[in-house]
């Protein structure tokens, strides 16, 4: 299991919790430290299913800054991530071919 976290964020400490309750112990990424590429952007967009906005932290400045909205091309949200990783929505976490957005951190238990 991986799961990409923000130590700051409650929600990802959360779902990290839940996913150590029931004997996980996941690779943790900070993705802050460490920005995922527009590849690895793209493999996680294909475990996760849904659409690329899905992905985004839409409350943030950089979200408007950038002129983002549900009608940008994949190809650009996905590129806006990868150059501005406060961008992902967090936490999430991926077990073999599946992952999930885990808010709520609940969304864990889907791969447990």
């Amino acid at each position: 299991m991986i799961i990409y976290h923000n130590p700051r964020c409650s929600k990802s400490r959360q779902a990290l919790g839940l996913l150590k309750e029931n004997g996980e112990e996941p690779d943790v990424i900070e993705y802050l430290k460490e920005p995922l590429g527009q590849a690895e952007l793209e493999g996680l967009l294909k475990k996760l299913k849904v659409p690329a906005h899905d992905l985004l932290r839409v409350k943030e400045d950089e979200y408007s800054e950038l002129g983002l909205s549900p009608d940008t091309p994949e190809e650009d949200i996905l590129t806006a991530i990868a150059l501005n990783p406060i961008l992902l929505e967090r936490p999430i976490v991926v077990k073999g071919r599946k992952a999930v957005i885990a808010r709520p951190p609940e969304l864990v238990e889907d791969l447990l």
